[in-house]
């Protein structure tokens, strides 16, 4: 007897034999089959968790903001594993097994951006499904001389300003098996008249580092994961793709004109913000994008970090 898993929650869509089911925000995936191995018995999943918030522009210890990490990305889709396409993901060994029972949803939000008067913005939340979690991406420490990425799905870039090296947040952070994220990247000491700082961490590239002095241009964030749209459309041309989790740009400090703000990594992240009090662009909701970076102008603030999103999906006749 053939039998097929059959759940509900979500918001549901079918492409071909493969139903998906995409959470936005917390719920549960209520499954009231388990099916058998001669139809389906096991789902796949997309689990990316909140990005991380951007730095901003310090007027008591002036210094740019580095750009968020993105959320972290974990991913295990079988049936698609023999494709390749751009910016294919590491995916997990195997899909999950299921049973039938209800399973909760945890969607994490984005962190916030830094204001002028903290020291650090702030990481991302996590997001859940089953035995897989995802971590928030990392925020940015920027204190002036001792700025630095946080830690989380994937790293955030460092900020700062002055002539000593500055550590980008680390990705992985848990480590998972495959990587859910990258590193964040590093400043190495830029000096006047550009204090450029480094781009966050993306799901399949670490953030642009800082390597030189007076770099005019911030960081760029780490490049997304690529996703056909099959795995989560209802009946897109599954010749696209979708993006998610990538890192925010980092700003810069600069004492002369001619500053360019570090661009978003493909997947959501926000582009970095210069000459301007306004707030730098955020991640990409439901994409777990990390924010740009603020710079340049007292009372500006980073970008907020994008939402996750969880997606299910399994062959369902």
């Amino acid at each position: 007897l053939v039998s097929y898993v059959t759940a509900t929650g979500g918001c549901i869509a079918t492409c071909g034999n493969y139903k998906t089911h995409t959470f936005t925000g917390p719920g549960a995936l209520c499954v009231s089959c388990a099916g058998n191995t001669a139809g389906s018995d096991t789902v796949e999943y997309i689990v990316v968790a909140g990005g991380g918030g951007g730095g901003a522009y310090r007027p008591t210890s002036p210094g740019a903001g580095g750009g968020g990490g993105a959320g972290g990305f974990r991913f295990a889709s079988p049936s698609l594993a023999p494709l390749t396409y751009p910016g294919k993901p590491l995916a997990g060994p195997a899909a999950l097994p299921v049973s039938a029972t209800p399973y909760a949803i945890t969607v994490g939000g984005g962190g916030a951006g830094q204001t002028g008067a903290a020291t650090v913005s702030t990481s991302g939340n996590p997001s859940t499904f089953s035995t897989i979690t995802s971590t928030g991406g990392g925020g940015t420490n920027n204190s002036g001389p001792t700025g630095a990425g946080l830690p989380g799905g994937s790293g955030g870039g460092a900020g700062g300003t002055g002539l000593a090296v500055r550590c980008a947040g680390s990705g992985d952070t848990p480590p998972v098996s495959p990587p859910q994220g990258n590193n964040g990247g590093t400043y190495v000491g830029t000096g006047n008249p550009y204090y450029a700082t480094a781009g966050g961490g993306g799901a399949m590239a670490v953030g642009e580092s800082i390597p030189v002095h007076n770099t005019p241009t911030g960081g760029a964030g780490g490049v997304g994961a690529g996703i056909p749209v099959a795995f989560g459309s209802n009946g897109e041309s599954c010749g696209s793709f979708r993006y998610y989790a990538g890192g925010g740009g980092g700003s810069i400090y600069a004492t002369s004109p001619g500053a360019v703000a570090g661009a978003g990594g493909v997947g959501g992240g926000g582009a970095a913000l210069v000459d301007s009090s306004g707030t730098a662009t955020g991640g990409t909701i439901n994409t777990g994008g990390g924010a740009g970076g603020q710079g340049n102008v007292i009372g500006g603030t980073g970008g907020l970090g994008g939402s996750g999103i969880v997606i299910i999906r399994y062959k369902y006749q």
